[in-house]
């Protein structure tokens, strides 16, 4: 799912500003080109294109908002629980409405208002319905003021979240920062993101593909400590939705540099095991710890050190 393409929201005043500039721009061109006719079939005509044109110009940007957003109940779980928890859900939906209520509102009062104007046998009638078209239809654009700054501070958010296939096998890993589970994601992948040194080095959810035997397995490198969903930011909230509702198996990465304490990194391992999916337990930076330190803790804690026997375990098996 990618939310990369949703459409800028601009406030009302730009859409009205647009659409009668274009509007003048054109009758303009009418009025300078050898338009023929009497004067009152001239006036209807140019009056009828100037309010279709600001109906075109305004109810296609509308339109546009609308349709560049998904529909948001057909969504991938995984997907609706994250606009959930990071936006005001209903209030989503109820901004699109009052956005695809003004677009046929401006709809309807054309068709009204082009039929009156070709209709009028008064000039100064006809001038009077276009100003009360642009009059009537400027109240429905500024109507929605408030749903059109929320759903552009909705698509900033959206465009935030993380691009992932929610229809192929999916393996989480997962640990606390700087534990190493980037770095395995590329040993696994030879996919290579930005590795900063500082605690929370993944931005967000890094994304990978484990290629082999012609099978793809989708791997997610999941940043946070994810520990108590109410007391997460929003980059640990998307991890752990990613865990608990795409991913079929977990890498849990444990480390004995001293990073975290290992009580704190057990800790966190026994709450993942809560969700009841399979977890493969993967010791990281083993080349530079004490061989003694480690043999200690792989009879305390079933492990897997080695790259090519991890490889092994994270095949999913067809259904």
């Amino acid at each position: 799912m990618n939310f990369q393409d949703l459409t800028k929201v601009e406030n009302p005043d730009f859409y009205l500003d647009v659409a009668f500039r274009r509007a003048k721009e054109k009758s303009k061109q009418i009025r300078s080109s050898k338009l023929k006719g009497t004067r009152m079939e001239k006036s209807r005509y140019i009056e009828t294109r100037k309010i279709e044109i600001i109906k075109d110009s305004l109810t296609s940007p509308l339109n546009k908002i609308v349709s560049s957003f998904p529909s948001i109940d057909n969504l991938p779980e995984f997907y609706i629980e994250l606009i959930k928890c990071t936006l005001d859900y209903p209030h989503l939906k109820k901004s699109l409405g009052g956005v695809n209520w003004a677009g046929k509102r401006i709809e309807e009062f054309f068709r009204i208002y082009s039929s009156k104007i070709n209709k009028c046998a008064d000039l100064t009638k006809i001038n009077q319905y276009r100003r009360e078209y642009y009059g009537r239809i400027s109240s429905f654009v500024k109507q929605i003021k408030k749903e059109l700054a929320f759903l552009e501070e909705a698509r900033k958010t959206m465009k935030g979240f993380p691009t992932i296939k929610t229809s192929i096998p999916t393996i989480a890993i997962a640990g606390f920062p700087n534990i190493g589970k980037t770095t395995l994601l590329y040993k696994l992948t030879g996919s290579k993101p930005e590795i900063s040194n500082y605690a929370f080095t993944t931005k967000g959810i890094n994304v990978a593909y484990y290629k082999k035997d012609e099978k793809k397995i989708q791997l997610l490198d999941t940043p946070g400590t994810l520990d108590r969903f109410n007391k997460m930011n929003y980059i640990e909230k998307q991890a752990y939705l990613a865990i608990k509702l795409l991913a079929e198996k977990i890498i849990y990465i444990f480390d004995l540099t001293e990073s975290y304490p290992i009580e704190s990194q057990l800790k966190l391992y026994n709450s993942l095991k809560k969700l009841e999916k399979p977890i493969i337990c993967y010791l990281s930076k083993t080349d530079i710890i004490d061989k003694k330190i480690v043999d200690k803790f792989l009879k305390k804690q079933k492990c897997i050190k080695d790259i090519k026997e991890l490889e092994k375990e994270i095949i999913i098996p067809e259904d």
